[in-house]
């Protein structure tokens, strides 16, 4: 099995991407990179220097203070009251909003669905630029202040502890079309917290993912769009969002574990498609279903293939909301995959 360990939010083939195109910018980006992969080996490794106890799904949120030593400084855990600190205060907000979406909706206590705190590091080093799960606790970096500025917002905070959920449940390895169906999975998850954070309708949320963490000279809207694969970002700085929107388009190389950032546009796609055409709040029927069919009692294995998943939803749409089927069929045909 192939664990995810290797990237954090931003992707490292991007991350050398822009290291390419900007040279004047290019030594925080290699660093970044570097960085990532020393806190990934080690987390491969069994090495990570620091554990937490399972504890009761509380908050714990430390301050780098721009070094790289982890877990930090005691910045405000559980019950303490606002630092003051913008990214502090958001993160222990966005790690209660997202673990009170996890229980309230699909009757899971945490990350590991047995109350596991939730620990987060915010200011982590000079200019990093990602944020990343580590299989223990989240770390977050300030980015470099012109192509990322934050990467603490909702719907990254849900993405990344989404990445833990699928750890404990399904399993999907990270590499390939699974490993697709586990970059999409932390997706429509990230996407459907924000949009129950902020109450909105399907037809109101914008369907992006990294929402306002570029800088504002960044031609580009995300990291990703779900409802439009391909049209996040165009820029000098970054190139062009390289996601394909149907199967047909399917990216087959071996770079980014084998397309898993790149090709999680499929998936994301008919998720979208699936929960406009249902309509109403996407964390209602279309975000159970997704759910049991990674974490639930018939879910998919760790080998899945997008078709494996595709057939696993419509086997489930059938048991939890048949009237649905023809819509979710039509969203999975829309991008190239027939059940």
């Amino acid at each position: 099995m192939t664990k995810r360990t290797l990237d954090g939010f931003i992707p490292s083939d991007l991350l050398h991407d822009i290291a390419r195109l900007n040279p004047n910018a290019s030594l925080s980006f290699i660093a970044t990179i570097l960085e990532t992969q020393k806190i990934a080996q080690a987390a491969a490794s069994g090495r990570i220097p620091y554990r937490f106890a399972a504890g009761k799904a509380e908050r714990q949120i430390y301050d780098a203070k721009n070094t790289t030593r982890l877990p930090g400084t005691r910045a405000r855990f559980e019950g303490d009251k606002a630092t003051g600190d913008k990214t502090t205060d958001n993160a222990y907000d966005y790690h209660g909003g997202m673990r009170d979406f996890l229980k309230q909706e699909f009757g899971w206590n945490s990350i590991d669905g047995n109350g596991m705190n939730l620990v987060g590091t915010v200011h982590y080093g000079r200019n990093y630029n990602n944020a990343f799960w580590n299989g223990s606790s989240m770390t977050y970096g300030d980015g470099d202040g012109v192509i990322f500025v934050t990467f603490v917002t909702a719907n990254v905070v849900g993405h990344e502890l989404a990445h833990g959920v699928t750890e404990h449940t399904s399993g999907l390895d990270y590499y390939g079309e699974s490993g697709a169906l586990n970059e999409s999975f932390s997706d429509v998850m990230g996407a459907c917290y924000e949009q129950w954070l902020n109450k909105e309708t399907v037809d109101k949320a914008h369907w992006l993912i990294g929402k306002g963490i570029f800088g504002p000279t960044i031609k580009g809207v995300a990291l990703r769009s779900m409802i439009a694969p391909g049209t996040a970002y165009n820029d000098p700085k970054l190139g062009k969002d390289p996601q394909p929107d149907h199967y047909s388009k399917l990216y087959r190389g071996s770079g980014d574990n084998g397309g898993v950032h790149i090709n999680s546009g499929i998936p994301n796609k008919a998720f979208a498609l699936f929960a406009n055409a249902v309509g109403g709040h996407s964390w209602k029927e279309p975000a159970h279903i997704w759910w049991e069919s990674n974490c639930g009692t018939n879910r998919v294995t760790g080998r899945a293939s997008i078709a494996d998943f595709a057939r696993k939803t419509v086997e489930n749409c059938n048991t939890m909301a048949p009237a649905l089927v023809a819509k979710l069929k039509k969203a999975w045909d829309d991008v190239g995959i027939k059940v």
